[in-house]
């Protein structure tokens, strides 16, 4: 017998007679897109054959194999390239029952877009590099709009150092976009996929963090998240809840879920594999263990860098597999760093901090290169295209120099995580030291005393007891690249010795002490 699914569950007259014609589509004629209902049964119903688990959509032609077990809603659709399943040609007559399985559990249900979903897509679309596929999130959005519920946006983020990076600034405003329409952030911070290591982007294998680092890292992340988001619609989540139950028989079966050859797909894996650099094991359990993730918070969509597109994709398919429908996915450009040249990064080394010290953020905005400065207008601050090409136009005739642009977004940077008073007081102090020329007026003081028998200290020793150098070889080598200064005269011979009394050092543009030597 067969069983007509309904999303509604509503009941559905029983068949009278047979129906001769392909239930797939229109073999009486009917041109598609229009009803054809027979004996109760239309297009957009669902038929379920009991004895081999198949179900099949009419109007889409899928076809669908319900997993088994306790949670019979758990379902995985069928390639039918790779699964020439077909549906039956005739319903035979007799009764036509509903099913108890909601037929939202196994297939989208796909909703025309309403004019409020189309204006949300308008706003989400704006500043993206993907955004796929499109019509299946504006059908999602509506549906959420019908069951007056949000949308489950996720985003997740390794604590792979202490602090979050401007960097992120770039998906976090597209996820504020998405609460401010009404939306849920599901905010997931990977202590479990930070002992893994994201390959994304990578030429070498990352190294691995300890559980006593990832948790050390971890512990400002949920004060920092709410810099940025809005509490009431975020969620925070620890990917160890789910990822640190999971025995080998779990990982076995997730693992099960893709190809090697897939995953060489990969563009850094496939470098690394034809350049035949070494490619571990666990390294192709990272994207695997971000796609459970989805499965786990049931994403309706997922925010992230460029990177992330791979991992993103295959968390569809994991999550096809487990019966979900699969998330759509958002892409955003992806912030250089300090360098210019390689993305914002902690494992880099070249980021600003987001709790970082008001000067410090300002002092390192001001490293930035004159010609990313257009990427922080853009993607951190959020100025309108309009604008970006307005001031970039200035800087080209000459009237607005592009020192004064980088110090106007450095103060903005600084007035986003410390507010306008520390923004202000941060100029005043940049202009001081790097303009004036003048010495900070809040120079850490360091006394040292001489050892006995001692008139003075070489100066690379010296620059290393005071904190300004790890090193001897680090202290010598910023001497001899003219980069140490005692009290505003450089130096670049590192046989000098200093003897008892006050001095005020600099190593590089922003580090000062000021240094009491006593015998």
């Amino acid at each position: 017998m067969l069983v007509c699914v309904r999303p509604s569950n509503a009941l559905i007259e029983p068949a009278k007679e047979p129906i001769s014609q392909d239930p797939r589509g229109e073999a009486d004629g009917t041109p598609r897109g229009r009803p054809a209902r027979l004996g109760g049964i239309g297009r957009d119903d669902r038929l379920f054959c009991p004895e081999n688990r198949f179900l099949w959509h009419i109007a889409t032609r899928s076809a669908i194999f319900l997993g088994s077990g306790p949670d019979a809603s758990l379902s995985r659709r069928l390639d039918r390239g790779k699964y020439p399943v077909e549906p039956p040609a005739a319903l035979p007559p007799g009764e036509v029952r509903v099913a108890c399985i909601e037929a939202r559990n196994m297939t989208e249900e796909i909703k025309k877009p309403g004019k409020e979903a189309l204006r949300q897509m308008e706003v989400i679309r704006t500043g993206t590099v993907d955004l796929l596929p499109e019509d299946e999130l504006a059908s999602r959005i509506q549906r959420c709009l019908d069951q007056n519920r949000p949308l489950r946006v996720k985003y997740g983020a390794d604590p792979s150092a202490p602090d979050l990076h401007v960097g992120h600034v770039v998906p976090f405003r597209k996820l504020r976009q998405f609460q401010d329409l009404g939306h849920q952030v599901v905010f997931i911070i990977g202590d479990f996929t930070a002992m893994i290591g994201d390959p994304s982007g990578k030429t070498e294998t990352r190294k691995r963090l300890s559980p006593e680092q990832v948790q050390e890292n971890a512990k400002t992340y949920f004060d920092q998240v709410f810099m940025l988001l809005d509490p009431a619609r975020t969620e925070v989540r620890k990917n160890s809840e789910w990822l640190g139950k999971l025995n080998l028989t779990g990982v076995i079966e997730l693992a099960a879920k893709y190809t090697v050859a897939r995953m060489l797909e990969r563009d850094d894996f496939c470098k690394r594999f034809k350049g035949e650099q070494p490619i571990y094991i666990h390294e192709f359990l990272y994207p695997l263990a971000q796609a459970y993730d989805s499965v786990c918070v049931r994403s309706d969509i997922e925010v992230g860098g460029t990177d992330q597109r791979f991992n993103f994709l295959l968390a569809r398919e994991i999550q096809r597999e487990m019966g979900q429908d699969p998330q759509a996915i958002l892409t955003v450009p992806i912030l250089p760093g300090l360098d210019g040249v390689m993305k914002m990064s902690k494992s880099l080394g070249n980021y600003i901090g987001i709790t970082e010290p008001p000067r410090e953020i300002f002092g390192k905005t001001m490293s930035v290169g004159d010609e990313r400065m257009p990427d922080y207008l853009r993607l951190v601050l959020g100025y309108p295209e309009a604008d970006v090409r307005a001031l970039e136009t200035q800087m080209r005739q000459g009237s607005l120099h592009p020192r004064d642009l980088k110090a106007r977004i450095a103060r903005e940077l600084v007035a986003t995580f410390h507010g306008a008073q520390a923004a202000d007081e941060a100029l005043r102090h940049f202009d001081r030291v790097f303009r004036d020329h003048d010495q900070p007026e809040d120079i850490p003081n360091v006394e040292i005393h001489l050892p006995a028998g001692e008139d003075g200290l070489w100066i690379a020793a010296l620059l290393v007891q005071a904190g300004l150098c790890e090193s001897n070889r680090k202290a010598r080598k910023a001497i001899t690249e003219g980069g140490v200064r005692k009290d505003g005269e450089k130096i670049t011979d590192e046989s000098v010795r200093l003897g008892p009394g006050e001095h005020v050092l600099q190593v590089g543009k922003r580090n000062f002490r000021r240094i009491r030597l006593t015998t």
